[in-house]
């Protein structure tokens, strides 16, 4: 399979033909639906629904679960979801502690025994709606100090902010929708804390990836799901097939192989928000091959939004609000046929739409 061809599968099984005409019946939600920056789940949505988005539904919830960011998923879904973060072991569990590993070690503890502790202690204190801050400060003074740290930006000692995260499920609490300051809730019906693990479900988040963004390695599941490549072979599903990418050797279920074969053709245009599912797929070479480009797709801070048209991702856009209306930049890999400006600049609108500007302009770069 050559990317073009992958690509083309995986525009489809995100949805981004708009076939799909309902929010459950969307694979990037049912896989969970990440919102780190403003508007991005909204946004993706948008992407994906021909019709008015909105997340105030209330099939939607809004929890830290993969790698401890927020995302959104259905509420149906959200107790096997929850089951699968359940670490295997300290190994597994140290691992999702990700950027802060040295913290939860510091601890001299067990890294699951760290989780637990830390989400009996949130269990107790997240009983009704509170700011994030105020968990924080309740939750650290319940903790023994090494499950803490000294915040510059706070001017305050609290939890450790990856600890916080993975441990929030667990405890049974979820994120408020479109809260801020970020505020925690109880989950309603939240039955007793389970520390028992369930590989099966944790090898239904790889086999989601890999129906998503797949072909893909284990490797590349492993940093999806926030964990370590080690955790995923124990976890990795069965019934794949094997396929080369490439040159690479990549694995799909192989249930997908006919849609992978045989993808409908991207002859379509979408603005997708940053950190949308599409870009998400952890081989970013494979999603954009030229290494100069692939720096202004992925940046250290600040990421852009991309430009999907025809089946590749052709550029970058930015915005700018200003009282009722919201100003686009954007920034084209390579010379645009004037119709793909034209839809281009026709999703701009739709976006703009969803974020609640009257009016919209388009400027080009490029």
């Amino acid at each position: 399979m050559d990317r073009r061809q992958v690509l083309a599968y995986r525009i489809a099984e995100h949805g981004l033909h708009r076939t799909t005409p309902d929010v459950a019946g969307l694979a990037v939600v049912r896989a969970g639906l990440q919102d780190s920056m403003r508007d991005t789940a909204l946004l993706a949505l948008a992407a994906r629904l021909d019709g008015p988005v909105f997340l105030e539904d209330e099939r939607l919830v809004l929890a830290w679960t993969l790698r401890g960011a927020p995302h959104y998923h259905l509420r149906e879904d959200l107790p096997e979801a929850i089951r699968a973060l359940i670490p295997l072991d300290d190994a597994d569990a140290q691992a999702r502690m990700l950027w802060q590993r040295k913290e939860m070690a510091a601890t001299g503890l067990g890294a699951s025994e760290v989780v637990f502790t830390a989400a009996a202690a949130l269990r107790e204190v997240v009983t009704e709606p509170m700011t994030k801050g105020a968990a924080s400060t309740a939750v650290t003074k319940r903790l023994p100090p090494t499950f803490s740290r000294w915040c510059r930006g706070c001017n305050a000692t609290h939890i450790q902010e990856q600890l916080m995260r993975i441990a929030t499920p667990h405890a049974g609490v979820r994120l408020v929708s479109g809260a801020s300051p970020a505020t925690l809730a109880p989950l309603e019906g939240r039955g007793r804390m389970r520390k028992t693990p369930d590989p099966a479900a944790a090898t239904a988040v790889i086999e989601r990836y890999l129906r998503l963004n797949g072909p893909a390695s284990p490797g590349e599941a492993a940093e999806f799901a926030g964990t370590a490549r080690a955790v995923v072979d124990r976890t990795w599903p069965s019934g794949l097939a094997s396929v080369q990418v490439e040159g690479k050797t990549r694995y799909l279920p192989a249930d997908r192989l006919p849609a992978l074969e045989s993808p409908p053709e991207p002859e379509l245009v979408r603005l997708l928000p940053p950190l949308d599912p599409f870009i998400q797929a952890r081989d970013k070479a494979l999603l954009v091959p030229d290494p100069a480009r692939r720096k202004e797709v992925w940046k250290m801070l600040g990421n852009p939004g991309v430009l999907l048209a025809d089946g590749d991702i052709a550029g970058t856009w930015r915005t700018k609000g200003s009282g009722a209306k919201l100003t686009f930049t954007m920034t084209a890999f390579d010379p645009l046929r004037p119709a793909l400006r034209e839809e281009a600049e026709a999703e701009a609108a739709r976006v703009a739409a969803a974020r609640g500007f009257e009016k919209h302009a388009v400027t080009w770069v490029g």
